[in-house]
Order: structure tokens, then C-alpha cells, then sequence
């Protein structure tokens, strides 16, 4: 049972490892003392001023985000700035913050996933699939048996045959090599013209993709013929419920105009409510969507032959020349802060269910706008 900023730290880290956030996300425990007890966290999408004075009131030692407080560097914790006045009062107060950021919007137990079954969709999949791990390739090569350590042993060190947490990992197999060495062959083993047959053993390994010319340089430096018999398997990805984005049913199928009010229905009210592009009484069955900014997969929902693309942050020019398209899905934009609000109650079940720290799930209203005029009229 948790108890300490390290132990729900590591928690974090379990569910949305931060290796798999982008490269250029800022994720992880940014302030606090990892020995320090956890009785009460504090959950929220963003962390404002208005943030760390509720973990005050709520005596919460630990605030867990999903936005970065330091995505952006800055170059001192003056507390006339306002990330300054909000790390000083944080670290005076005691209060520990970590963030999950792009880790956690791909993850199975993330984001788009909580938004999408915090609306009703069924039978979810990735929009985006993210592959489990980079590319990899199965090298082959055949070796005299006498020579197979050596060549394994090189092959590893090149990059080839780690598996997890194991390295130097091989599949070898013993059998008989036949060749006839051309007049102007230099043979390791036989003679120009003749039959040859030697006792060889078939090695595969696996191998990063990134690392084939690397380790192929390797095999034919260790190999001791003169013209090796290799080749290289392209493995296809090994499928992963991670990814961005979900793509879900909606069942039964509904009008656009229901399906956005079940979608208002499902996320805290903001200002700008639900916008929708659309006919009002297109039929919907498949919804395609992005929790956070996703104008950037406009092409992506399209390809998904999907009935609605469902995000936040939709850009003027792109969301019109995205509709414009001939049978081009509805588009429905809603409040960045409120579709990321939804993966908050999924994290408080994990806490309570794998720690004994109560977790608070804030619903203070951290979006930009407030307020909203219209024309009479």
C-alpha cells in the first residue's frame, strides 16, 4: 500500500511510464521530498494558483496533473512570476506535484480512453496505433558449429538478440552447409571446384531495425567465410491497446444533434460547450477521437472512414477545408480542460484501489475562458 511521494510516483509511472511520452514532454515528479507520507491527493487537469490553494484546503501533500507545470524551461523560481510564485508555494507548503502528460494520453487506462467511455462508446480501438516497441528485424545466418560462440557473441555486442530484459538471446539450430567454391574463391573451409559439406549451425536473432547495418557490418567482420549465408526478416509491429486517440461505436447509432448533447451531457460545463459541424440529423454510428488538441489527426479521422471526429482546439482554416471534403464526418470541438477532466475520476479509482491515500478529484474549472458574449439576435 502507497504511502509516501515515491511510492505514488512510481505508481504513476507503472500505469503511464514516462519512456513512452514524446520527446519533447516534460512528465514525472517535478517537486517534492520522495520520503515524505501521502494521507490525501489532489487530482486536476492543469496546476493554477487557484489549484495549489485547494490542496491547502483539502490537506492534500501531493497534487498529481495531467499538463506539465514546466513544459516550458525557465531560468529561476522568482516568485513574482507566476510558475515561480506557484513552485514556492508548493515546496513551502510541502506539497509534492507530478505530472502525466503524453504518457498518459496513449496509455489503455488514459485519457482518450476515459473520454470515450465517459461518453458510451463501445468496442474502442487506437485512432493512432502506437507500436509496443521500435521496429525489428530477424537476422538468419548459417556458421560453421565450431564458430558459434564467437559469432554470437559479436552479433550481441552489435545490437542483436536483446529481448526485454534478457540480452544475448538466440535460436540455434544444427544441420549440414553445402557449397562449391568458384576458381577464384578464397575458401575458409574446401576446395576451388569441388563439393563441399560442412556441419554449420542456423543462428536468428532479433534486432532493432535502427541497428541492421550495425550488425551486419558485425557478422560478416566475426563470420570466417569468405561470402556468409545470412538474410533479414522485417517483423510487422506487435499490436498494442496503446495509441492516440480512440475510435469507438456508438450504439444504437444516434442523430448528430442527440450525440452531441450525450457528449455535453458527459463532460463538466464550460463556456464554449460543445461547437458542432454537421448536419443535425446525420445518422452516427462510428466517432473517431482526441482527447487535447487534435486538429493535427484531421486527415487521420477522415482515412478512419468514421462518422464524427470528436477533439478540442480546432483551428478556423483546417476545420473548414477538413469539411469541404465530400462525405467528410461531422466535427464537434469542445472545451480542451473538460475533455482532459475525464481520465480524473479513472485515476482516483487507481489510486484508491493500489494505495491507502484518499484522492480528491478537483472540479474547479481550470479552462481558459469564463465567460462568453453573443449578438442578440
Amino acid at each position: 500500500m502507497a504511502g509516501t511521494v515515491g511510492e505514488l510516483t512510481e505508481l504513476v509511472h507503472r500505469h503511464w511510464p514516462p519512456s513512452t511520452a514524446e520527446s519533447w514532454d516534460q512528465v514525472g515528479l517535478v517537486c517534492g521530498d520522495r520520503e515524505a507520507t501521502v494521507d490525501k491527493v489532489l487530482l486536476s487537469v492543469d496546476v493554477t494558483w487557484e489549484v495549489v490553494r485547494q490542496a491547502q484546503q483539502v490537506g492534500a501533500q501531493m497534487i498529481i496533473a495531467h499538463h506539465p507545470l514546466l513544459l516550458k524551461g525557465i531560468h529561476s523560481v522568482d516568485p513574482q512570476t507566476p510558475k515561480g510564485r506557484i513552485l514556492t508555494e508548493l515546496i513551502s507548503s510541502g506539497i509534492a506535484l507530478v505530472c502525466a502528460h503524453t504518457n498518459a494520453d496513449i496509455a489503455a487506462d488514459g485519457v482518450s480512453q476515459a473520454m470515450a467511455e465517459a461518453i458510451g462508446l463501445i468496442d474502442l480501438r487506437p485512432l493512432v496505433q502506437r507500436q509496443r516497441q521500435p521496429a525489428r528485424d530477424q537476422l538468419v545466418v548459417q556458421v560453421p558449429t565450431d564458430h558459434l560462440t564467437e559469432l554470437v557473441d559479436a552479433l550481441s555486442e552489435a545490437g542483436a538478440g536483446a529481448i526485454g530484459d534478457y540480452d544475448r538471446c538466440y535460436f540455434a539450430g544444427d544441420g549440414t552447409g553445402s557449397f562449391r567454391p568458384g576458381p577464384g574463391a578464397s575458401p575458409y573451409l574446401g576446395t576451388p571446384a569441388e563439393i563441399e559439406q560442412v556441419a554449420e549451425t542456423r543462428v536468428e536473432m532479433i534486432m532493432p531495425r535502427s541497428r541492421r547495418d550495425h550488425v551486419v557490418a558485425a557478422l560478416r567482420r566475426a563470420h570466417p567465410y569468405e561470402e556468409p549465408a545470412w538474410h533479414v526478416i522485417e517483423l510487422p509491429p506487435e499490436p498494442s491497446a496503446e495509441g492516440l486517440g480512440r475510435i469507438g461505436t456508438v450504439q444504437p447509432p444516434m442523430r448528430l444533434a442527440d450525440f452531441a448533447a450525450r457528449v455535453a451531457d458527459a463532460l463538466p460545463a464550460t463556456v464554449s460547450g460543445v461547437r458542432v459541424s454537421g448536419d443535425p440529423d446525420a445518422l452516427i454510428g462510428t466517432v473517431a477521437l482526441l482527447g487535447g488538441a487534435g486538429d493535427s489527426e484531421l486527415s487521420t479521422a477522415a482515412a478512419a472512414g468514421v462518422d464524427a471526429y470528436l477533439t478540442s482546439d480546432l483551428r478556423h482554416h483546417p476545420a473548414s477545408e477538413f469539411r469541404e471534403a465530400a462525405d467528410a464526418p461531422a466535427l464537434l470541438d469542445v472545451s480542451h480542460w473538460a475533455a482532459e477532466w475525464t481520465w480524473l475520476p479513472l485515476l482516483g479509482r487507481i489510486i484508491a484501489a493500489e494505495t491507502s491515500a484518499a484522492a480528491v478529484v478537483s472540479e474547479l474549472r481550470t479552462d481558459a475562458w469564463n465567460f462568453a458574449v453573443h449578438r442578440a439576435g
